[in-house]
């Protein structure tokens, strides 16, 4: 299944009208991600808005209307949330889990370069 463009869209447009310009696209995972600074930090997985997070704020936003864990190889991602499309109608809503992802950046991890 092809990953949501109107999300990756809407990601690309607050990147810029947040002046947020140190974002490079990549494709993974079947869907599309958007690091920032050279860190995983947002992205499109099917319809949702995948969230790199705080793992330490993980248990308390699962519980946020429309928000679960990502998983891969059917093992749960602490610290990575999907935000299924539907719940991301208001702009708030969308800000809200930008906004969350953007402030984690900075003490994310980059990945190991190969």
């Amino acid at each position: 299944m092809a990953f949501s463009e109107a999300i990756a869209e809407r990601i690309r447009n607050y990147f810029v009208d947040h002046h947020l310009y140190d974002v490079e696209e990549k494709r993974m995972m079947g869907g599309l991600t958007f690091m920032l600074n050279g860190k995983m930090c947002v992205g499109v997985f099917k319809a949702n808005l995948m969230c790199r997070i705080n793992p330490a704020e993980h248990e308390e936003v699962i519980e946020e209307n429309g928000c679960s864990t990502m998983e891969f190889n059917d093992k749960g991602l602490h610290g990575y949330v999907l935000i299924e499309e539907a719940a991301l109608h208001k702009i708030e809503t969308f800000a809200y889990w930008m906004q969350k992802s953007i402030a984690f950046n900075p003490q994310a991890k980059a990945s190991k370069k190969k």
